[in-house]
């Protein structure tokens, strides 16, 4: 289970499903590569407030849970990411760059979205909306303070 992320000034729990596509859609993520892989992020998390919560490959793109703080948006994420993996990825295994002509090991996009670890839009909703209810209720019951004064 993840644990909040407690800082001097603000405590967190920001977790996001990154999606990366390999560059041509090409299959390089073997066994190996992906073991190789795993390693170069837990490096990226040991010198960035980037915690990988999982990692799993396909042979052609890669999923990350991630866990970070409020610092570091969503695309620097993405960003540092990318290029760090790219370069020791094709470091560690030069016969990729055969596959992947142009120096590029990941596409240019990539899929990012927000993960709630205790409720859905729906209920999110539905409690920011609700704030504010019992206090409005005990207001309303009062007489205010300037009432009957003329």
């Amino acid at each position: 289970m993840v644990e909040h992320i407690k800082k001097s000034h603000n405590k967190s729990l920001l977790l996001y499903h990154l999606v990366c596509p390999v560059k041509y859609r090409r299959d390089v993520l073997t066994e190996e590569n992906e073991l190789t892989l795993k390693t170069i992020c837990l490096g990226i998390g040991l010198r960035y407030d980037i915690h990988f919560v999982e990692i799993g490959a396909d042979e052609d793109h890669v999923h990350f849970l991630i866990q970070s703080v409020p610092m570091i948006s969503p695309q620097r994420i993405a960003q540092i990411i990318k290029s760090i993996t790219a370069r020791e990825m094709f470091k560690a295994h030069p016969d990729i760059r055969h596959k992947l002509w142009g120096g590029e090991f990941w596409t240019k996009g990539y899929y990012v979205n927000t993960v709630g670890q205790y409720a859905n839009e729906a209920a999110i909703t539905q409690y920011v909306k609700n704030q504010g209810r019992k206090y409005q209720q005990i207001y309303h019951s009062q007489p205010t303070l300037f009432e009957g004064v003329v």
